[in-house]
């Protein structure tokens, strides 16, 4: 019978005996993972920019609140400073009138007393004045040597229309943290949608080629790969994104509640601080301004007692301050329904 036989064959140039292998692989996402993922980015994006904007919503707030508080402290400096000069003008006349025996010492150190008890109040009124100066030009970049004097309109503000649910409309509107809670909810919906693709499996096509390392020189190859989730159907991540969504629906739903009643409360505390800051305030003032010279002068020419011009000093004093601080109320009312509302509604 005839033989066979075997021949191998070797090139004789070197540069074939060398392997050559080639591999190139591409996953395909499916159940539109990528569309899910950009959506949660993108709500993402709306969250930090959002809770950037309530932070500027609470600087301007504590800004508007300081240049309220500086202007009624500069004005109580000039209450201090007026009743100093009159005080400190009335013990030179009455240290006058002891020197010469007329007046006792009894009425020279009790007026004394109230001129050193104006001087205290009044250092502690520049002590907070100096406070909020440096605190305000730090945060408006002001020159250290300035000196920063608001301006504010202490005019009432009548004929306003407040209607609740339309300022309560454009709080939800405009309230960076409301919106940062909606921007959430959406976040965690659309996370949800995410864990739920991310249950299909992705699908990987590739391709190879395969230079003398196969039974064939050159060898060509088509990989389709499919993981089978019978043991990773994502479960876990589907059951916590479920969780945070209902727990951001509850957030969005208390913060809703608490931002109608931030609306209403401010509303009616502007009303009543309005209602106290009239037009008769202003005359009272002028007419109590009036009285005080009136009762300075009859001090001095001894028509009234000590005992009485004092009451009425110290009483002058904390009426003057009670109606500053009346008008800083309206003030710090007004810039309340500014932030409750979320844009400015009644001009400081």
């Amino acid at each position: 019978h005839d033989s066979a036989s075997k021949q191998f064959f070797y090139p004789t140039d070197s540069r074939q005996l060398g392997q050559v292998f080639v591999q190139l692989s591409q996953v395909f996402t499916t159940a539109g993972k990528r569309g899910k993922q950009v959506k949660v980015a993108q709500d993402n994006a709306k969250v930090q920019e959002a809770e950037f904007n309530d932070l500027m919503r609470n600087l301007r707030y504590n800004l508007q609140l300081d240049f309220g508080q500086l202007a009624t402290l500069i004005d109580q400096e000039q209450v201090y400073q007026n009743e100093i000069s009159s005080a400190t003008n009335l013990v030179g006349s009455i240290q006058k009138s002891y020197d010469a025996g007329n007046t006792s010492m009894k009425d020279l150190i009790r007026l004394k007393a109230l001129l050193f008890g104006l001087q205290n109040d009044m250092i502690e009124n520049s002590r907070q004045i100096n406070d909020l100066q440096t605190e305000l030009k730090t945060l408006i970049q002001a020159n250290e040597m300035s000196f920063v004097k608001p301006v504010i309109n202490d005019t009432p503000k009548n004929n306003i229309d407040l209607n609740v649910a339309a300022l309560i409309g454009r709080a939800m509107t405009n309230r960076a943290d409301y919106l940062s809670n909606q921007y959430q909810l959406a976040s965690a919906q659309h996370n949800l949608e995410l864990q739920k693709a991310m249950a299909a499996p992705d699908i990987t096509v590739g391709a190879s080629y395969d230079k003398n390392s196969s039974y064939a020189q050159n060898y060509y190859g088509l990989q389709i790969g499919l993981p089978l989730p019978f043991f990773n159907r994502n479960q876990g991540n589907i059951k916590s994104a479920k969780y945070s969504l209902m727990s951001q629906e509850n957030t969005l739903k208390s913060n809703e509640s608490k931002l109608k009643n931030d609306v209403v409360a401010a509303v009616n505390q502007y009303k009543l601080n309005q209602q106290l800051f009239t037009t008769q305030q202003t005359e009272f003032n002028q007419q109590y301004d009036t009285l005080f010279k009136a009762m300075m002068k009859s001090f001095k020419e001894r028509q009234i007692s000590l005992v009485e011009f004092v009451d009425f000093f110290d009483s002058y004093k904390d009426t003057k301050l009670k109606i500053l601080q009346q008008q800083y109320n309206l003030q710090k009312s007004i810039a309340d329904l500014n932030f409750a509302v979320g844009e400015p509604v009644i001009k400081p």
